[in-house]
């Protein structure tokens, strides 16, 4: 298993979900062990992906710190989890990465238009050795121990349309693809006006997000999937995990978990040596199997 970045330049332009702006953004290949970074291209600030550098979670994942952060960067970072890409320079211009459909598919689209390309240095992946939790009242979120990677969602909404959604989802690419990449994400109308009183979601609309109101979905076309409400938090939390810059061979588990927890989670991680261990995928027992999860 080797490194990977892209093999030419691409730039895509939407609309940013808070801001309401249109936000430009150009991707890059990168050299080997240059990690995946963000340039915010109003200040030149260059922005790695760390989990002490995310400054906010309320509404989304926020990596660095005003007036340079990014905001929302979970989607985006998902399909690079989801691709394997290991090498990236990304340039925005603009305070947040462009909301796009609301899903993660266009990013997928954008490096197949990029096209992955295989790189000489050997992969590195984040291998859970030891079992971490962090909770919030009854809500929680665990790495553990697993020779295939896995995101075990569960999520509970007082909501005729949502209610109790689970889904094991097994990774890799292909699977993805098919079963999350597409899963929008979702806000409540009631929730709205207040949130664009205060500047927030001002981009926000049916043509990028799930909209509810107390009793049904609003989206003519309805949902891409009968669970697309647990397909997307699974989306999020493979992006907030990705802000660790690697992937990582073991099992998520979360009920209700949100981007702050997740966030915990990863800082959890780091704080306990021996919960983990950063190696080569050569070094790793059954690597064959893990060729074909990254494949």
């Amino acid at each position: 298993m080797k490194q990977k970045t892209i093999k030419k330049r691409v730039e895509v332009t939407g609309i940013g979900l808070h801001s309401g702006e249109p936000i430009r953004m150009i991707l890059e290949p990168e050299k080997e062990n240059s990690g995946v970074y963000f340039i915010h291209a109003n200040s030149g600030s260059k922005l790695i992906l760390k989990p002490q550098n995310i400054t906010d979670t309320k509404m989304a994942t926020v990596l660095g710190s005003k007036p340079n952060a990014l905001s929302t960067v979970e989607h985006f970072l998902s399909a690079v989890y989801a691709y394997g890409i290991d090498n990236l320079k990304v340039t925005v211009f603009g305070n947040e990465l462009p909301i796009m459909d609301g899903s993660a598919m266009p990013f997928c689209m954008l490096f197949d238009e990029a096209q992955i390309q295989e790189q000489d240095a050997l992969k590195p992946l984040i291998v859970i050795k030891k079992e971490i939790k962090v909770e919030e009242g009854d809500k929680f979120a665990i790495l553990k121990p697993s020779k295939i990677p896995s995101f075990d969602f569960t999520i509970e909404f007082d909501h005729p349309v949502i209610g109790r959604e689970h889904l094991k989802f097994i990774f890799n690419k292909q699977n993805y693809l098919e079963h999350i990449a597409k899963a929008r994400t979702f806000g409540f109308l009631r929730d709205l006006q207040y949130l664009q009183s205060i500047n927030l979601a001002l981009g926000a609309s049916l043509d990028n997000a799930v909209g509810l109101d107390d009793t049904s979905v609003l989206n003519p076309e309805g949902l891409r999937y009968k669970d697309e409400f647990v397909r997307h938090k699974i989306l999020d939390a493979m992006g907030d995990m990705m802000i660790s810059g690697y992937n990582i061979v073991g099992e998520y588990i979360a009920y209700a978990s949100s981007h702050g927890l997740n966030n915990k989670l990863l800082r959890k991680l780091f704080e306990i040596e021996d919960a983990f261990e950063i190696v080569n995928a050569k070094e790793i027992q059954r690597e064959k199997e893990l060729v074909k999860v990254f494949a």
